[in-house]
């Protein structure tokens, strides 16, 4: 008896020490990730649609057991999209929390803030929605990578559909006064032929802006043929509902350089019918080119949250897996060689290839223009977020700016035609 009792005790024993060190290989901490987004202000609809997909996307990679055994620990932080309130956010993520890589935003003067902050701090920083072409162009830094595209390449594959349809056009621009707005309103005029101002007159509202009528009136009195509203988030929607009530919509073409779904839901169906867009990513195009992997997270996202992904929640779920994978690659969370393993990666998760050039850190990727459908259709849907007809493309690299404009932006500009060193270079 007591014989059994004493081999019982050392199965026992031999059992804890087994499942102990199982458990200490399969995870030996964690890691901290933070989101800096915008939950509330102006652009709350695509940030909260990125803490949605990055915490999908934490779920499933913690499941999984985590990256080099450690799960991960999302910790968010409200921007409201001001850039002081970011920079303070993404330094306090750092030094306090001890923050591994920073990722999010929905501003692009945001994006430049956090940018700088990371590079300072040695902390790899995702931009998850910021078009500025100034993020990885006069402002790029060694620790910064877009995942998203810019406004260069958006402007580069609407010209082609501009061109065709309104060659010789008089255009009129209402512009958000800040770096996205400017550097979006640049990149339109220059490939769409309206750089003379005389002719294709515009006009600049603050940021943010709740009430569009007098520039919509200013605009509708110079009677164009195209009325470009380089706004975003929820001052796109004010100024399209407006727009749509004043009867404008029946007299030009509506353009919105940089579309994403939320900015088309709070527009409403009615309003934002006709109106043409550019995106890198919406929820039908896995579908319509059928890759498998994009279609699981539209289909795991709508069962978590009963609505279709936009393109920010899209760039976030995709940073949160490059991250882990340039982390495995490297086989350390260093930050130095975490970046020597995204530069110049290609990859493929929600749509075709991509690639983190090696020079800018700007992901190159293939660029869709698209047209609201008309409201019928919309409402199909049992979401009502059908809204997108997806009318062109153009790959990465035909839209992307190349190496030798890029130095010219830089020398214009007395910035280096090379980013910063890292350790050991």
């Amino acid at each position: 008896m007591l014989h059994d009792r004493s081999v019982f005790t050392l199965i026992f024993i031999g059992l804890f020490l087994f499942l102990s060190t199982s458990f200490s290989l399969a995870s030996t901490g964690t890691v901290k990730i933070a989101l800096n987004y915008p939950e509330t202000g102006p652009y709350s609809m695509q940030g909260k649609d990125q803490w949605k997909a990055a915490n999908l996307a934490e779920n499933e990679i913690n499941a999984a057991g985590g990256i080099l055994n450690q799960k991960i620990e999302l910790v968010t932080y409200d921007t409201k999209s001001s850039s002081e309130i970011a920079a303070k956010n993404a330094a306090y993520a750092i030094d306090t929390n001890g923050a591994k890589m920073v990722f999010g935003g929905s501003s692009s003067a945001v994006a430049v803030a956090v940018s700088k902050v990371c590079q300072e701090k040695g902390v790899p920083f995702f931009g998850t929605l910021t078009y500025s072409t100034t993020v990885t162009g006069t402002e790029a830094k060694r620790h910064t990578f877009r995942e998203c595209y810019d406004s260069w390449m958006a402007a580069k594959a609407m010209s082609a559909y501009l061109n065709k349809n309104f060659q010789g056009k008089r255009y009129f621009y209402i512009t958000a006064d800040y770096t996205w707005g400017w550097t979006t309103e640049a990149s339109l005029r220059k490939f769409s032929g309206t750089e003379d101002k005389s002719v294709h007159k515009g006009v600049l509202t603050p940021f943010p802006t709740t009430d569009f009528t007098a520039a919509l009136k200013k605009a509708d009195q110079e009677k164009p043929d195209v009325l470009v509203l380089v706004l975003f988030g929820q001052e796109m929607a004010n100024a399209i509902r407006s727009a749509h009530k004043m009867g404008m919509k029946d007299r030009m073409q509506v353009l919105v350089p940089n579309l994403t779904l939320g900015m088309a839901e709070r527009g409403t169906p009615k309003a934002m019918q006709g109106v043409v867009g550019t995106l890198p990513w919406c929820w039908q195009i896995p579908y319509t080119y059928n890759y498998e992997r994009g279609i699981k997270f539209v289909e795991d996202f709508q069962k978590e949250h009963q609505r279709y992904p936009s393109s920010s929640a899209g760039s976030a779920y995709t940073i949160m897996y490059e991250y882990k994978a340039a982390v495995e690659r490297a086989g350390t969370f260093d930050s130095a060689k975490v970046i020597k393993a995204l530069e110049g990666h290609h990859y493929q998760l929600l749509k075709d290839e991509q690639v983190w050039r090696d020079f800018d850190h700007q992901s190159v990727q293939t660029v869709y223009v698209v047209r609201c459908k008309p409201r019928d259709e919309v409402v199909k849907n049992r979401y009502n977020l059908d809204y997108f007809e997806i009318i062109d493309s153009l790959p990465g690299d035909m839209a992307v700016i190349t190496r030798q404009e890029w130095n010219e932006i830089r020398k214009t500009a007395g910035k280096p035609t090379r980013l910063e060193k890292l350790p050991g270079e």
